[in-house]
């Protein structure tokens, strides 16, 4: 089990993707499983956060469902916030493998962003506030990650798409030399070349 780390805009949904794709594993998003769920459209229209309860339980049966499948996961924005970590790390830490942080300068972030679009997108000051947020939460993970010895690496997210997967390829292999790259697309969707996550 990976797990993914990265400011928005940092294209850690694309390259989540594409390195599922690649050594086969199951692509479990945060985001995309609280969408598929169906049950908290109200919540997050309202820009309200979901219980972090709500989300431990989503994502560890998504990850149960995942292995019962015989698949391995990288985890995409998961997990957010302290408690989530602590859960994970509580429950599951002898099945990471390491962490990876997609550093991305934030004046780029910025133009990213405004870039694509989204209404949460549009003003600075609501972009500046999501990062701020999520450096406090990082600061708060990475030390129950630490704890546990999980290596954390960190990976440079500027460059073209295709070449910010090839860095990631060889820092998951540092992290575990057993992966294998292979030809099944288990996810069943085509990678988007941009930096939409």
């Amino acid at each position: 089990m990976i797990i993914l780390f990265g400011l928005a805009g940092s294209g850690k949904g694309t390259q989540g993707k594409a390195l599922s794709e690649i050594f086969g594993w199951r692509w479990l998003s945060v985001g995309q499983v609280i969408r598929n769920t169906g049950d908290y459209a109200n919540t997050i229209d309202k820009g309200n956060l979901i219980p972090d309860s709500d989300v431990i339980d989503l994502m560890n049966r998504q990850i149960q469902k995942s292995e019962a499948e015989g698949f391995d996961v990288i985890l995409d924005g998961y997990p957010r916030t302290e408690e989530q970590a602590k859960w994970l790390m509580d429950n599951m830490s002898d099945k990471i493998d390491g962490a990876i942080i997609l550093e991305v300068p934030k004046e780029e972030l910025f133009e990213r962003l405004l870039l694509r679009g989204r209404d949460d997108d549009k003003e600075r000051s609501s972009i500046e506030r999501r990062l701020e947020v999520f450096e406090q939460n990082i600061c708060s993970i990475l030390p129950l990650l630490e704890a546990k010895n999980i290596p954390i690496k960190h990976v440079d997210g500027v460059g073209p798409v295709d070449e910010v997967t090839e860095r990631l390829i060889k820092v998951v292999k540092e992290i575990n030399p057993d992966v294998c790259e292979q030809e099944n697309d288990v996810n069943g969707e085509e990678i988007e070349k941009s930096y939409g996550e």
